[in-house]
């Protein structure tokens, strides 16, 4: 039996980057629990996720697997059968079936205004990639955060490809279907409608669910409070159920 405490590992999604993640680490590290936050490719839904499952078995530790955004869809693919993950937190994520993408999933209940905020450029191997403007980054994304900071957030964005928010979800086993999930996320979310997620969250049958009244898609940079709040309700159930314990 493997009695090793999981690494919660950190998985941004399109638009931000690794130091999204800052004030959630800081937290977590004063309270002793490993940490990571990877630097998601945005290329790709398969690719990206099998750069997230390289991370995981680099690591030699169970897993607490956190993805924000696209990210949760990267999560979502990278934990399938994997016996490394032993459960999954999805900060304003989506938690996709098979099939489903993130495009699909902004336009599924209404109020996302994403799209009116996206500009596109095209890639030399073929395609486009989009960025959210950076007159409109701090409303769209970041709405509750400091001007200064989402300025500086929307210098430092990590554009995605239109193939990575177009591309349906490749498992047929998506890993919300057997592994415990939490959910966290805004109430004035404008990138993925609080709604949504509510709906992907009983869907996931979700263990624990914090809609966190007055805050954006950026959930994790303007209230890491309540973003580690959920890890760690996260960490004390697998302890208790044991189920860290017995990942391989």
């Amino acid at each position: 039996m493997n009695s090793q405490k999981p690494t919660v590992v950190l998985v941004h999604g399109a638009f931000a980057e690794s130091a999204s993640w800052d004030g959630v680490i800081d937290r977590l590290h004063e309270l002793d629990i490993e940490t990571i936050a990877v630097a998601n490719p945005l290329r790709s839904v398969a690719g990206d996720a099998a750069y997230v499952r390289d991370v995981i078995a680099g690591l030699g530790t169970p897993v607490l697997l956190v993805g924000h955004s696209y990210g949760g869809i990267v999560v979502t693919e990278a934990a399938a059968d994997n016996p490394a993950v032993v459960g999954l937190v999805y900060v304003a994520g989506f938690a996709p079936d098979h099939g489903e993408s993130a495009s699909e999933l902004s336009t599924h209940s209404p109020g996302s205004t994403l799209g009116e905020a996206l500009t596109a450029y095209p890639l030399s191997s073929g395609g486009n990639e989009l960025t959210i403007r950076l007159d409109a980054f701090h409303d769209q994304f970041a709405a509750d955060v400091p001007l200064s900071v989402a300025r500086t957030m929307g210098r430092t964005q990590r554009p995605v490809t239109e193939l990575a928010l177009s591309e349906g979800l490749p498992t047929s086993s998506p890993a919300w279907q057997t592994l415990p999930s939490w959910f966290v996320f805004g109430e004035l979310d404008r990138n993925i409608p609080a709604a949504e997620l509510h709906l992907e969250a009983q869907r996931a049958g979700a263990r624990g669910v914090n809609e966190v009244m007055g805050a954006s898609h950026a959930v994790a940079v303007s209230r890491p409070y309540e973003v580690t709040s959920t890890i760690l309700e996260a960490l004390r159930e697998l302890r208790t159920t044991g189920a860290a314990a017995d990942a391989a």
